[in-house]
């Protein structure tokens, strides 16, 4: 048997795209009762310079999480720090979603690329830890991931990096939608 070619016409890649971002957002978690602890992990100062002088403001890149595979983040901009954070936190709240977590990790291997950021999760063994850069390490902890190894690559600039970790976790599939959607046994999915 031969290669299979899949051809598509355009609104048939339509309805494929659209499946395809339904089941990446049909993750979302609404904020509710759940208890999120937040992470800030980066502000940056920003100054304009007027006729009266220089103007200052914030803008804080914060991650909650209920360590429990619930994660979002959020950018606030304010004239205080403080308030910055709050709206951050407030945003943050906004974009939450469901990561699956299989035994403290996750369940396969993903590379994913954000802007100029590119980034790299494998599954760790229990008793590995989080081994990951600042900006992942806020993420990874907040979803409730315990034993897992990353990489970041190319940009190290923090948005980009959290946005990767966030999409990274949020197109990781639950072994049992894996089975499935192959029609094959969770037993085979995992032992090839």
């Amino acid at each position: 048997m031969g290669p299979v070619k899949l051809v598509f016409s355009s609104n048939n890649f339509q309805n494929f795209k659209l499946t395809i971002m339904s089941n990446v957002i049909s993750n979302r978690v609404k904020a509710g009762d759940l208890e999120l602890k937040e992470k800030v992990v980066a502000i940056n100062r920003v100054t304009k310079t007027t006729k009266g002088g220089r103007t200052f403001s914030f803008s804080a890149l914060v991650v909650v999480g209920n360590e429990n595979g619930v994660v979002g983040h959020g950018l606030g901009k304010a004239k205080e720090v403080q308030e910055a954070i709050t709206k951050g936190i407030e945003d943050a709240k906004k974009n939450l979603v469901k990561v699956p977590i299989h035994h403290g990790t996750i369940p396969h291997e993903q590379w994913v690329k954000e802007g100029a950021a590119k980034i790299l999760l494998k599954p760790a063994a229990h008793g590995t830890g989080v081994i990951a850069g600042g900006s992942m390490r806020a993420v990874l902890e907040s979803a409730g991931v315990t034993d897992v190894l990353a990489k970041s690559l190319g940009s190290a600039n923090p948005h980009n990096v959290v946005k990767a970790t966030f999409k990274a976790l949020s197109t990781l599939r639950e072994p049992v939608a894996v089975a499935k959607t192959r029609g094959i046994s969770l037993k085979k999915v995992f032992n090839g």
